[in-house]
């Protein structure tokens, strides 16, 4: 692929503290954009100051917040999300309401924002971090697969409304990726599956793809930037899966 150059473009990137986000800020700047970072955690500023970008300490699940707030961008990359693991008669209504708030109603209101503008111009690109649970489940995890078929669904919609006026949507789905998310939910997946920690990896979480390894951040980043590129300009609606073969069963 040739060198992407998005130099005058402004990246926007949720969930950009650590892991997915922050891999695919350094990637869009690399390539030439300005960077915004957004995340609850304060370390999303030192992230952004290594890029030379803005960031911006927002709680995600603050809906009336985020109806109001002043955004423009011409990528932007819906990547915040968090996981609980538990049966559906023990899960948590109150966490199964906030992680599709997070994962759902906060992208909606956030791409609401940056769509005039993007309209505006005759360019955007949206790409949103779904996972290998926007296309298939796993058990104990709800609210996560439930999101992520959600998003799913949002993107299409985008895609068909905002591809005759410029602006693309599409969804990377990965497997399991070396972030802080997956592996602050090995203690919970032990416990659940009745098995140590130290067993989690394998048996739980590669057991489906024919690749036995977990993905990295920069390879989810490689794919969204393909996605912003000239090369991925006809790529609109689609699912990007890097999931090591496992939706191939």
């Amino acid at each position: 692929m040739a060198q992407v150059d998005l130099a005058g473009r402004t990246a926007v990137v949720t969930g950009a503290a650590s892991g997915i986000g922050a891999a695919c800020a350094s990637a869009l700047a690399a390539a030439g954009a300005r960077v915004v970072l957004m995340d609850r955690d304060e370390r999303v500023h030192e992230v952004a100051a290594g890029l030379g970008g803005e960031g911006l300490v927002v709680d995600l699940t603050d809906l009336p917040r985020l109806a109001e707030l002043e955004l423009s961008a011409d990528i932007f990359v819906n990547n915040a999300g968090i996981q609980h693991v538990a049966p559906v008669e023990r899960f948590p209504p109150e966490m199964f309401h906030r992680m599709l708030a997070l994962m759902v109603e906060a992208p909606f209101l956030l791409i609401q924002r940056v769509l005039p503008g993007m309209y505006e111009r005759g360019w955007g690109r949206i790409v949103h971090i779904s996972s290998v649970h926007g296309l298939r489940a796993s058990p104990y995890k709800s609210a996560y697969v439930t999101a992520k078929h959600g998003v799913e669904g949002l993107s299409k919609v985008l895609a068909l409304e905002g591809g005759p006026r410029g602006v693309t949507s599409n969804t990377v789905c990965p497997a399991y990726v070396r972030t802080p998310l997956v592996e602050n939910q090995i203690a919970d997946q032990a416990a659940t599956h009745g098995i140590p920690e130290s067993e989690v990896v394998e048996k739980i979480m590669l057991t489906e793809p024919a690749i036995k390894r977990l993905i990295e951040p920069a390879e989810v980043a490689e794919a969204v930037l393909y996605l912003c590129s000239g090369a991925g300009s006809f790529m609109n609606g689609s699912s990007l899966v890097l999931d090591g073969g496992w939706t191939a069963r």
